[in-house]
Order: structure tokens, then sequence, then C-alpha cells
């Protein structure tokens, strides 16, 4: 071994960011390999690189036992003691065996098996690198495309998007950039597998924290997210400053922050509502943009009634009932909608236990943004 060695070493570790240990605990594992495979020896045995001297030397490593059953594993005590009267029962006795043409063959088999190692262990930086960047977004470059899933360039590692993660209707191309959600890195034979995903409701949470600085410092709390990914969601924020108003710094002046993320998804609408303790107001909160009259609470079924004008009975529910279902999944209450007449009708309301008391319509600087947003729900 010459110096040429070290210096190599010394570059893949500056170059590659791999422990030049690492690389040195490879290659004596390869020349392990290397004596057994050439010298037909399956003996127990141990490589000594001396980097500082350029020397290899390889030496048998035997059990110091009363009775010898593998003399090319073991060595009696009266032997051993023949060797160093020091040795006792247990001990192991390691003496020189180095072939004299060992560094050529070594040489050249270490080769193989040190690269390996490299690559095995480049690989174990990117998995360390990505792990810990699970559950957060990311943005990649598309690269390419199959029936299953699109894979998209992170520097170091092609993660995979893939069709169930995909948000419908959107379309990618080569050489897009887009921003995504680590959902899983996993280790396997070819290297660590990223696992991405457009749909998930972690990417809308990623986002508003990029974009609201009063989320990412904590001022404003996300408290909760239901998302139809590429149509609508809706989220719950609340301000740990009674100061401070949390849908308003989410939405920002003339809707410009909400407007970003909205653009980033492709369109998708995006309920900002204020959370609360209090089930009634927050249940009533979540059914936005439609109005609410009443919200009477069954605590025992975790349920709602809720009671809204006749004429906003269709904007309440929404599409499909999509407006409905996502303030279930955003409050975690079952939510029952009645019109105003169908509730007179069945005697529930007024109610003289009901405590909601409906607010006063209110101008505020992102009405503007709220009804560009919703104005189809009503078709």
């Amino acid at each position: 071994m010459s110096s040429d060695l070290l210096d190599a070493l010394n570059a893949l570790e500056e170059q590659k960011g791999i422990s030049r240990d690492v690389l040195i605990e490879a290659i004596e594992a390869a020349l392990v390999t290397a004596y057994k495979r050439n010298f037909n020896q399956a003996q127990n045995v141990r490589v000594d690189l001396n980097l500082d001297k350029g020397s290899i030397r390889v030496f048998s490593r035997k059990d110091v036992v009363e009775e010898v059953e593998d003399d090319r594993l073991q060595i009696s005590l009266e032997d051993a003691k023949v060797i160093n009267p020091a040795y006792q029962l247990e001990d192991i006795v390691e003496q020189e065996v180095t072939p004299r043409n060992f560094g050529r063959i070594a040489a050249q088999t270490a080769k193989q098996v040190v690269t390996q190692r490299v690559r095995e262990a480049e690989r174990g930086l990117i998995y360390e690198q990505y792990v810990d960047r699970e559950d957060d977004i990311v943005t990649g470059v598309v690269e390419r495309l199959d029936a299953r899933n699109i894979y998209v360039g992170l520097g170091k590692v092609e993660a995979a998007l893939p069709i169930n993660e995909q948000i419908q209707g959107e379309s990618y191309h080569p050489h897009d950039r887009i921003k995504v959600y680590i959902t899983k890195v996993e280790r396997t034979t070819r290297g660590p597998q990223v696992i991405v995903s457009r749909t998930h409701p972690g990417l809308l949470r990623r986002l508003f924290e990029m974009e609201v600085p009063e989320i990412y410092e904590g001022i404003v709390e996300i408290k909760s997210i239901a998302r139809e990914a590429g149509d609508r969601s809706k989220i719950s924020v609340h301000a740990h400053n009674e100061e401070v108003d949390p849908v308003g710094s989410c939405v920002g002046a003339k809707g410009a922050r909400v407007q970003t993320i909205v653009n980033e998804l492709n369109g998708e609408k995006i309920d900002i509502v204020e959370w609360s303790e209090d089930p009634i107001v927050f249940v009533a909160n979540a059914l936005s943009p439609s109005k609410v009259l009443d919200v009477q609470v069954n605590e025992e079924e975790k349920s709602t009634t809720v009671v809204v004008p006749d004429y906003q009975l269709s904007l309440a529910i929404g599409k499909r009932g999509q407006n409905a279902r996502l303030a279930a999944k955003l409050t975690g209450w079952k939510i029952d909608i009645k019109s105003e007449t169908d509730a007179r009708e069945l005697g529930i309301y007024p109610s003289a236990t009901s405590t909601f008391i409906p607010a006063e319509d209110e101008e505020s600087d992102f009405d503007d943004v709220a009804v560009d947003l919703y104005q189809d729900d009503e078709e």
C-alpha cells in the first residue's frame, strides 16, 4: 500500500462526505475475503492495514481450548503456551500468515468490494439525509413518467409520486418544477426509496407555514385540515394572541397569501376558518361560506344539528355534499343540516336550549376572495 491510497481515501472523504474510517473498514473486509478466496483458507483471520507504513498484514485468530476439534479455528493450551506462557483458556492467539504475493491479489479483489462499499455508504448518507425530511415539503423536477408513477428528481435521489398521491386532473411534464410532500423514506437493495405526495394534507400545512410568517413563528396555529385534493380544502386556525386575526393572517392583504397557495395547487379552493373549543361556534365556522342560524349539539353521539336559512341550504351542503363532508372532517363532529323551514316544521327551531347566536354580517378585506372561491357552490 502506498501513499496514493491514503490520498484517495482523503479525497473520497472530502468529495463524497464518506468517512475515511468507513472506507478503511471496507478495505479490511475486502482483504479478508480476498485472502480466504485466493488461498483456500477457512480459518478466522484479521487484516491489519497500516496506512502510515503502507503495509498489509494478515493474522490468523485461534481460540485457546482444552481439546482441539478444528485446528483451523482452535489451538490447545499447551501449544499456545509454547508461543507465549501467558496464554490462558478462552484467550485468542494471533499469528501472522501474510502470503508473499498477497498484495497484488488483494488489490484486485479489494477494488471491486471497496467500490461496492463506497456505493452503499453513499446510499446510507442519502437515506440519512432524507429520512429526517419525512413529513416535510421539497421542490423537485419531474424527470420521467410511467403508467404508475411520476419520478421527481430531488438532487441526489429520485422520488416516486404514485398515481394515488397525484392530484386528479393535474398534468405533469418532464422538467416541470413542483412542490411535493415526503411521506415515506425506505431502505431498499437499490438504495433509498423516497415516496412523495401532492394530495397529503401535510402539503397544505407546509405551504401555509411557508407563506404565513405568523404560522411559521407559532403565533397562529393550524388546528385541523380537511382536504379533497385538487378540488377543495378546509383549514382551521387559532391565534394564541387575541390581538391577531388568524384568518386574516392566512388570507393576507387582498388574498395574496392564500392565492399563492391556491396557484401552487392549481386552483384548489381553500376555506380558512377560525377554530374554537366550543363545538357550536366551531361547527358554524366550519360550514363557511354559508350562514348558520342555530347549532344543536348531542355530546353523547358527538353529533350536531345545524339550521341554515332556506336559501343557504345548497351552499351549506355543497356540491355532492362536499362542504358538509369537509366540515365534519375538520371538526370531528357529525353534522346534520336542516333548512329553517324544515327545522320549524320539526319543532327543533327555534330551540329553548340553543346557545348559538349567529354573528351579524360583517365586511372584511377578504370577503371578495371568499366569494370568488366559492361562488360556484351555489350553482
